[in-house]
């Protein structure tokens, strides 16, 4: 496949307030009418300058790839929302468009409208990049739902579907998992999704997996990593996992997996469902040797045949179990079949220089937590249900009483 004509001021450090700044910088720009991709990562932008590259922009109709990147440092939180809005309506002008990358820009909640009215109309979208963007689980749900909206566009106009949604760093939590599992279930196309380091706990985990993800049936590329799971996500995961069977890459390290957790997935695994999963993230889990064994009988059983990295440090089991051996062992002959070298980091078993033995009184003190985690849920599923029948026995006093007051006595 031939390289995208390709403008770029990446990593210059301009500071361009005006139009008159940015104007020998895009000249290029402006003279060359087949450019596909252009890049301004890691400029300052202002006002004026984003006025006047948008009226550049809206004019070149086979740009493909936008870079926006990192291009309001030191902005006011004044600018950056009419710069963005110049920005980005220019990009719907643009029939080709189809990845922008906005990452590494301080949104928040003052600036989403903008973005918000871009991706709930741009049809040709299929690529859309926001990492560390500060948007909270407001703004969070505001995006979630504007890409819920283009689904339903992108099916009108019979567009490509959406594949790829990348928004780590954003502190999504819980509150907005309701909104971004519609989004799932609605861009059922999608084939990667990258939502680290997001403080989703495991009721907003669980959540998004079964009622948003587990309709995504495209998906190869999973990342979850810095979230966290426990029993409870780790359950959800095992009961959606099997939906996947094209997934290629899982990442849920840093989870707090845990020890059940981490058998849970190995019993999904060995359902012999993902037979193209090739990379499994389980660092810093929480997870034990009874993992490892599940893992390492899955691969031996055939489960896994395209399995060729695992990543487990960080974990509490001993560097000499006889199970981490088997399946070290397993993926050295997978790499050597395959012609790879033997320092390829894309092979084997990641470096274990920071695991740990789990004691029995750590054991105990899990299981019990395991435990309560599951009696909260229960309970908080008692009382839902409570509330409701208090609910139905309001309403029928209520329609008694209307009854009554409508009934003469003669």
């Amino acid at each position: 496949m031939a390289s995208r004509k390709t403008f770029s001021l990446l990593g210059k450090g301009l500071k361009l307030d005006s139009a008159e700044d940015i104007a020998p910088h895009i000249q290029a720009l402006k003279d060359d009418p087949d450019v596909e991709e252009v890049q301004f990562t890691g400029n300052t932008l202002g006002v004026g300058a984003s006025e006047a590259l948008a009226a550049v922009l809206q004019t070149k109709s086979k740009l493909q790839v936008v870079k926006l990147d990192d291009i309001f440092t030191s902005r006011l939180l004044s600018e950056i929302p009419s710069a963005l809005e110049a920005l980005l309506q220019a990009c719907l002008k643009l029939p080709q468009l189809h990845t922008i990358d906005l990452s590494d820009n301080a949104f928040g909640l003052n600036t989403q409208a903008p973005l918000v009215s871009f991706l709930s109309q741009h049809t040709p979208l299929q690529h859309l990049i926001l990492n560390n963007n500060g948007l909270g689980p407001q703004a969070g749900t505001y995006i979630a739902n504007a890409l819920t909206e283009l689904a339903a566009k992108k099916a009108k106009a019979d567009a490509p579907k959406l594949q790829t949604v990348v928004c780590g760093r954003n502190r999504l939590e819980s509150g907005s998992m309701e909104a971004w599992a519609k989004c799932y279930a609605a861009n059922t196309g999608v084939q990667t999704v990258k939502m680290v380091q997001n403080g989703i706990r495991q009721e907003g985990v669980a959540l998004l997996l079964k009622q948003g993800l587990r309709n995504v049936g495209s998906l190869k590329v999973l990342d979850l990593q810095d979230n966290t799971f426990t029993p409870v996500g780790a359950r959800a995961l095992g009961d959606v996992i099997g939906e996947w069977g094209l997934l290629e890459e899982l990442g849920v390290g840093d989870c707090l997996l845990s020890a059940r957790g981490g058998v849970m997935l190995g019993e999904a695994l060995m359902n012999g469902r993902n037979g193209k999963l090739e990379v499994l993230r389980l660092q810093y889990g929480d997870v034990d040797a009874k993992t490892v064994k599940g893992l390492a009988d899955a691969v031996a059983a055939g489960k896994l045949p395209a399995l060729r990295r695992v990543e487990l440090n960080g974990n509490k089991f001993s560097e000499e179990d006889v199970h981490l051996e088997r399946l070290k062992e397993a993926l050295d002959e997978r790499r050597d079949e395959a012609g790879a070298d033997a320092e390829d980091e894309n092979w084997g078993i990641d470096e274990l220089d920071e695991l740990e033995e789990e004691s029995e009184e750590e054991e105990e003190e899990e299981a019990e937590e395991e435990g309560d985690e599951e009696a909260k849920v229960v309970e908080e599923a008692k009382q839902a249900q409570e509330e409701n029948v208090a609910q139905e026995k309001d309403k029928k006093v209520d329609e008694l009483a209307d009854l009554l007051d409508k009934t003469e006595i003669k």
